[in-house]
């Protein structure tokens, strides 16, 4: 077991700042480094953090020089993939931010990077480590709800659009998909066990984003503000998905699980705010539906009210499994079918019609 921990990190905007401050607060964690393209930009990170001794870079194959044991790869998402590639054929494990990348093509070489390699790639999914998240998985996996047959997940945002690199396609890839529909889907996939997506139907837009009256990036808007999509998964269950940035409503609903001997529905935090409603953060509400003595029933499972870092725990389980040398926390080979989702809803919205989803061999 390895006691002292060597890292860098690659970007340095406002997610690398709290990849940081996680980093700091483990014990026998050195961060060695920082990589970032714009200049001048590293070293600033590094005197506002108060790291110590650290190494400033504008090309991150420069940090991977270093002698370092792990990375977080903190770039826009245009740039997940070679920065990924790249540190795992340095020889470093890498934990890179969600999304995985953006396109399934990118997705698939940074898994095979990481077979080709033996170097673990862990995906920021810190919403799997808020308690009552492991709770909802406990109770899907169960099997007390029987077969489950149909999912619907998702979230919405009254208002809540970014802006800068999250708006530019060339950056991003996609929006409201790709920044929180993420999180949506890996609620769902993670307690289903993540099977395998088929096929996708899907609709997106942009009225909000585009609009100037409601974003004032509006004429360099470029992603999806709204998506909605029909996907089919193996082991004949369907997952109804939708996002949405921006909208009027306050809510898009709950989300679903239904077996054939019982359901779940659980909600999102709601506190009022236009940003509540999405996955990204905490639960709301669990309830199972089922049936006892022939009577309908409804089972309230209690909502742990907890103070877990969920960020700070994410960091964290990528450092032990460093030490440990154990696999990767968030796997990439799970996200890739998230990814591969996401995929087919802006290709299915392109073409307007149903798509099949074909993942390479890894």
């Amino acid at each position: 077991m390895k006691s002292s921990i060597r890292i860098g990190i690659i970007g340095s905007g406002g997610i690398a700042r709290a990849h940081a401050k996680a980093y700091k607060k483990i014990p026998g964690v050195e961060i060695v480094a920082i990589a970032d393209v714009v200049p001048g930009k590293a070293e600033q990170f590094i005197a506002d953090q108060e790291i110590q001794g650290a190494a400033a870079f504008e090309d991150h194959n420069r940090l991977l020089e270093l002698d370092l044991d792990g990375v977080s790869v903190c770039t826009p998402n245009v740039a997940h993939h070679r920065a990924s590639i790249d540190a795992l054929h340095a020889g470093k494990h890498v934990l890179v931010e969600k999304p995985l990348a953006v396109t399934l093509q990118q997705g698939v070489e940074m898994v095979q990077a990481s077979k080709q390699t033996g170097k673990m790639l862990s995906v920021g999914f810190q919403p799997r480590y808020d308690p009552n998240m492991v709770a909802i998985k406990e109770l899907v996996q169960s099997g007390k709800l029987g077969k489950i047959y149909y999912v619907e997940t998702g979230g919405g945002r009254r208002r809540g659009m970014p802006g800068g690199t999250f708006i530019k396609k060339e950056l991003a890839g996609a929006g409201a998909m790709a920044d929180i529909g993420c999180y949506s889907l890996d609620m769902a996939l993670n307690a289903l066990g993540y099977p395998k997506p088929l096929t996708v139907s899907a609709v997106t837009s942009n009225y909000f984003g585009t609009n100037p009256k409601y974003h004032k990036e509006a004429a360099s808007f470029e992603v999806e503000d709204f998506g909605a999509a029909f996907i089919r998964l193996e082991g004949d269950i369907t997952l109804q998905f939708k996002i949405s940035w921006a909208m009027h409503m306050d809510t898009l609903g709950a989300s679903y699980f239904l077996g054939t001997d019982a359901g779940l529905k659980v909600t999102a935090p709601y506190n009022g705010s236009p940003w509540n409603g999405v996955w990204d953060g905490g639960v709301g509400s669990i309830t199972m539906y089922h049936d006892e003595i022939g009577r309908h029933v409804e089972t309230n499972i209690p909502v742990l009210q907890h103070q877990v870092d969920r960020f700070f725990e994410k960091v964290n389980d990528f450092v032990q499994a460093i030490r440990e040398d154990r696999p990767a926390p968030i796997p990439a080979e799970q996200i890739l079918f998230n990814q591969a989702i996401i995929d087919g809803i802006l290709r299915s919205s392109e073409i307007g019609k149903e798509v099949d989803i074909i993942i390479s061999e890894f």
